[in-house]
């Protein structure tokens, strides 16, 4: 989910489109103002294994997870966030395939234990590092392959996209938390940034480093507000402020994200 405006599709929906060594992806049909072009699911599998990992299989569409489990075994289903466009065909896609289902939140695990921070997971052949980065919810992780080619890669969830900024979803997710994981991920230098909505990108440590501008300059914007306004002003005001060419379809989103600057700006611990 973002807080810029969406552009049409560059994929195709239900087409298996390789994005790294390890890696391929399939765009799930829901495309709109806070999916973008729609979820990337990823399939994750070393060469020769049978069988293979899906990262959020997205929501519950049964032609797209009839591709899914078409890609090979299905060992594993792990889960970015519990967003409903990443997680909502969990649990069935675990009865078609057998897979448990992992995520950082146990009620959104199937037969499968929650995922902790720093884990290291090996399956299909695949050496997968959970990282955990809360600040779009606090349940988001990101899973960094360190063997996918010479500079790695890391499937970034929601925290950081291939298209755009994420939104805080305030107030389960907070800026002193985002800040902390873009800081995280951009320790791990210029792995490929394979992102749950838009399109793959090079260097992660710039893309967060682009992130983190972004986010100073937001603060800076809110602060401006507040001064015409008053410290008193309510969320609507300075979202109305900061925010105003920012579509009534996701006006919902841009508040969250204006809260969650507001509480930070009082107390960013």
């Amino acid at each position: 989910m973002h807080d810029d405006a969406a552009v049409p599709p560059a994929a195709v929906p239900g087409s298996i489109e390789p994005t790294s060594i390890l890696t391929r992806r399939v765009l799930a049909p829901n495309p709109g103002p806070m999916t973008l072009d729609g979820t990337n699911s990823y399939i994750l599998q070393a060469p020769g294994s049978p069988s293979v990992v899906v990262v959020d299989p997205g929501p519950l569409d049964e032609a797209h997870l009839a591709v899914l489990a078409g890609a090979g075994r299905v060992d594993l289903v792990l889960v970015t966030h519990h967003h409903a466009d990443h997680s909502a065909a969990s649990a069935h896609f675990a009865e078609l395939t057998g897979a448990p289902v992992r995520a950082r939140n146990a009620a959104y695990c199937v037969n499968g234990a929650p995922l902790t921070p720093d884990e290291e997971i090996h399956a299909a052949g695949v050496r997968i590092r959970v990282i955990a980065t809360p600040g779009h919810t606090s349940d988001s992780v990101c899973f960094h392959l360190p063997a996918d080619g010479p500079l790695g890669s890391v499937l970034t969830g929601d925290t950081v996209l291939g298209r755009g900024t994420t939104i805080l979803g305030y107030p389960d997710g907070t800026l002193t938390d985002y800040l902390s994981s873009l800081a995280t991920l951009r320790a791990i230098g210029p792995a490929t940034v394979l992102p749950a909505h838009g399109p793959v990108l090079p260097h992660l440590d710039a893309a967060c480093e682009a992130y983190l501008i972004h986010r100073q300059e937001r603060l800076d914007q809110i602060r401006a507000a507040l001064a015409e306004l008053g410290a008193d002003a309510t969320v609507a005001q300075v979202t109305d402020r900061v925010y105003a060419e920012t579509d009534a379809a996701v006006r919902f989103a841009a508040e969250a994200s204006v809260a969650a600057q507001l509480a930070y700006l009082r107390d960013p611990r």
